[in-house]
């Protein structure tokens, strides 16, 4: 049997102070053209409202660090801002460009499955441009199914690109 190196990473609830790190490698996705719909880099200050928005028992950031540094982020976001959507969240990933592909998206999203119930989140959303393949394939490997198709609703260096819009019920 051949021998396997676990990753050495910690997964914790992020603080103000790993802002800039989350800032940095969400701003290093925009280039890319395919993961958010920014088409500019964001500032530190510009967040803070975002970030102040979450907190660890209802809306959680998760920040991954290896060896002190953060590598990798997860959000979880309220959808539509109205009392009658409290148990449904859209799920972020954001991982730095050094560690994609090493299985973190996946580590990421079956601890946001599991720990739903305890946040009374029911519904989970991952809004994912059509393009963004690597997504989507996560998305559905853990049981997200398609429940919306926006054709052509974002420009992207003058690409007009699809959002797809995918959802899981948590039971």
């Amino acid at each position: 049997m051949e021998a396997h190196t676990t990753p050495s990473y910690v997964i914790e609830d992020a603080e103000i102070q790993d802002l800039p790190a989350i800032v940095e490698i969400y701003n290093s996705t925009i280039a890319g053209r395919m993961v958010t719909a920014d088409l500019e880099p964001v500032s530190v200050e510009a967040r803070q409202v975002w970030f102040e928005q979450h907190s660890p028992n209802r809306r959680p950031i998760w920040v991954v660090r290896e060896g002190g540094l953060i590598i990798a982020w997860l959000s979880f976001q309220s959808f539509y801002g109205r009392p009658a959507y409290n148990a449904t969240a859209e799920v972020s990933i954001y991982i730095s460009e050094t560690h994609r592909g090493r299985g973190l998206g996946k580590v990421l999203m079956e601890r946001a499955i599991a720990i739903c119930p305890s946040l009374g989140i029911e519904t989970l959303l991952g809004f994912v441009f059509g393009h963004n393949e690597p997504s989507l394939q996560l998305l559905r490997k853990y049981g997200f199914e398609g429940w919306g198709h926006l054709p052509r609703v974002a420009r992207l260096d003058g690409i007009e690109r699809d959002l797809i819009i995918l959802g899981r019920r948590i039971d």
